[in-house]
């Protein structure tokens, strides 16, 4: 390891736990009269600290909301010391936010609603934060109410998600200046989609959600509402119909930019 590795080593560790050996990092400030080293050190030390909370309420606005934006800073440096970023850019800074926050859990094992809430939103907040910058189909064709379902595949810039509580809402609410309440649990199904770089929440009943579960994971649409009816009981034709029926879903998530047409 180089002097400069080193070096830049020492600092990391004293930005990321600062109590850890401070005189170590202290070593590389030369006092101007003004600032000793340790004073140095700590305006680096604040700044780390500020600029990294910033960008975590970026990527988790509603979060933030929901805690409060003192316990929500306590939570951003309990977690960067647990998981520091490990690339030179802060875009996955939450990427292991929400799993982090499942694994040390404030509740320990008496498991209280509020906490599952905030996982939830967590796990939801990067999804969207996320979705800005997938792969998409910006420029290109979409799928028309002509296309045949043979050819229909999901586009590039869709997810689901499955949560305990009413995220999605939640998540509107806040991005709307409101300040809702903390929501009862509550199973709720979301579809996420982006398209000329606008992101959409479509909130997506249990059938739904796996029926395009099923079509994420390359099934055709008729393999898809096979495994649908057999899942849940339901007639098959019956579900056909309702996929096929004017300004049923079949239209709307085309209207929505749900699909792309391939060849068959």
């Amino acid at each position: 390891m180089t002097a400069l590795a080193v070096a830049q080593r020492r600092m990391h560790d004293a930005l990321v736990f600062p109590d850890a050996d401070p005189a170590s990092a202290q070593a590389l400030f030369a006092g101007d009269g003004r600032l000793g080293a340790a004073g140095g050190l700590a305006v680096y030390q604040r700044g780390y600290f500020l600029r990294i909370a910033a960008c975590m309420r970026e990527q988790f606005p509603a979060l933030c909301h929901a805690l409060g934006h003192a316990l929500f800073d306590d939570f951003v440096a309990d977690y960067i010391r647990a998981c520091p970023p490990v690339r030179h850019t802060l875009y996955d800074l939450g990427r292991r936010f929400a799993g982090w926050m499942e694994a040390n859990r404030p509740d320990g094992d008496s498991r209280e609603p509020w906490v599952d809430f905030m996982i939830d939103l967590a796990s939801f907040e990067y999804a969207v934060f996320v979705m800005f910058d997938a792969e998409g189909n910006e420029g290109k064709p979409f799928a028309t109410p002509d296309t045949p379902d043979t050819a229909l595949r999901l586009q590039p810039a869709f997810a689901l998600g499955s949560y305990g509580f009413p995220v999605a809402d939640y998540y509107h609410a806040v991005r709307r200046g409101e300040d809702p309440s903390l929501p009862l649990p509550a199973p709720s199904h979301v579809a996420l989609v982006r398209t000329d770089y606008v992101i959409r929440t479509v909130p997506l009943g249990e059938t739904h959600h796996a029926f395009l579960a099923e079509m994420l994971a390359g099934s055709s649409v008729e393999a898809a509402l096979v495994d649908v009816a057999v899942r849940f009981g339901l007639d098959l034709e019956e579900a056909r119909r309702s996929w096929r029926e004017a300004r049923g879903s079949r239209d709307r998530w085309i209207e929505w930019g749900f699909f792309v047409g391939a060849n068959p």
